[in-house]
């Protein structure tokens, strides 16, 4: 029998009016242009997820799922744009040229790489110098550029001040003492999502950034669709553990009716953008510009987006603007640059005003914050932000939290965020 409750991590809360914060409305640098383009393999299918990167700055940009990819606000000038993909090798393209006001195309043709990787047993053993010869010899990297073999040591490097907050492991409860199970319907799936990123760069996640119920809602199960007015459609299998002769595993599906896009009601959104110091690396402010940039490209006329950031300050960027005014919404998305500290409290009370100015009643009214949760002036300790939340969740705005960048990612804050 299932003990284990299934936690909501991306959940809802929102806003009361406050006294808005003045503060100047980032103006687009002049002397600016855009690189776009398109990256695909040999045999012509797009890659969805590549990395794109002017090289020697910030500019940076991850294709979607067409393989585009835009990189705005670039200096003009000359510079070196390169593509790189997981499995393929990067191909660097020189002499690309910006020009103020206008859009230069870049497309790149990425090749397989040929790296044969052998099969590799992780034991819990130390990363001694000996150990590290051995593992490395099993693996067919080729030259040193096909590959870096890394060994993640369970102390921390200086520089990483990644937070996760500690996780209990579920024990085994008999159902004559304890015969009712409880688990939210809500669904979250950020931990596959980072601990693929570790298991990537050669590293095996810490324990704590491990959810199972998270890694197992990554996927969808097809299952049916609920029928007449039921809100969701049960499906459960019953089996044998394969660890325990005796024991049996119960596992519980849910599926709640799927919503066509053209029916769904219209959207309030307010974008809560971290642009403070620490958001000024390629695979984040940059990748969240990018991101942006795709759900503004499918915004209905009947949709309204508005754009807080918050840094040392928080202020409104771009008023709430009818989702037809696409042109007005990228321009206020691609002026946004990076800097100085970062006064999350303060944000979170700016975006929640401006959500409940522009409500709308029976329709999708939401604060969608992009941060790496690095948050250190004000309002900033985890009991105060958890208290204006739980201040602000009765209004009807709800909140979604995403998490950004590596290094000094405060998963444990982002993720109380969302919970209450």
């Amino acid at each position: 029998m299932l003990t284990q409750a299934v936690r909501l991590v991306l959940l809802a809360t929102v806003v009361v009016a406050t006294p808005p914060l003045s503060v100047p409305c980032p103006v687009a640098p002049a002397g600016v242009g855009r690189i776009t383009g398109h990256v695909r393999d040999t045999a012509g299918q797009t890659l969805a997820g590549a990395q794109v990167v002017v090289v020697g700055t910030r500019f940076a940009a991850v294709t979607d799922r067409t393989g585009a990819y835009a990189i705005a606000s670039v200096p003009e000038g000359a510079y070196s744009v390169r593509a790189m993909y997981i499995g393929y090798a990067p191909l660097e393209v020189h002499g690309i040229r910006v020009k103020t006001d206008s859009t230069t195309s870049a497309d790149f043709t990425l090749q397989a790489a040929s790296a044969n990787v052998a099969a590799v047993v992780v034991t819990a053993v130390p990363a001694t110098a000996a150990k590290m010869a051995e593992v490395a010899s099993r693996l067919a990297l080729g030259d040193a550029q096909q590959g870096v073999v890394q060994f993640y040591r369970h102390r921390r490097e200086p520089w990483n001040t990644e937070e996760y907050g500690h996780k209990d492991e579920n024990q085994f409860l008999a159902v004559s003492a304890h015969p009712l199970s409880t688990f939210s319907i809500d669904v979250d799936r950020a931990s596959y999502s980072n601990v693929r990123r570790f298991l990537l760069g050669g590293q095996a996640p810490p324990v704590d950034a491990v959810r199972l119920e998270e890694l197992v809602n990554y996927f969808p199960y097809d299952y049916a669709e609920p029928t007449g007015d039921d809100p969701v459609a049960i499906h459960t299998e019953l089996g044998g553990t394969p660890w325990k002769q005796g024991h049996q595993l119960l596992r519980i599906g849910l599926q709640a009716k799927r919503v066509a896009v053209a029916g769904l009601p219209a959207s309030n959104l307010v974008f809560l953008i971290d642009v403070s110091g620490s958001m000024d690396e390629p695979n984040k402010l940059p990748l969240v510009k990018s991101a942006l940039t795709m759900l503004v490209n499918t915004l209905r006329p009947q949709d309204r987006v508005a754009i807080v950031v918050y840094a040392g300050s928080a202020g409104l960027v771009l008023p709430s603007t009818a989702g037809d005014q696409k042109s007005r919404i990228l321009a206020a998305i691609d002026s946004l640059e990076a800097g100085g500290s970062t006064a999350g409290g303060a944000g979170i009370k700016r975006a929640y005003d401006e959500a409940v100015a522009n409500f709308i009643r029976g329709g999708n009214n939401r604060v969608i914050l992009a941060t790496d949760g690095d948050f250190n002036v004000g309002v900033s300790s985890d009991g105060e932000l958890i208290r204006l939340i739980e201040d602000r969740r009765k209004t009807g705005v709800f909140l979604t939290v995403l998490g950004f960048g590596m290094g000094n990612l405060k998963d444990s804050k982002m993720e109380q965020l969302a919970d209450h």
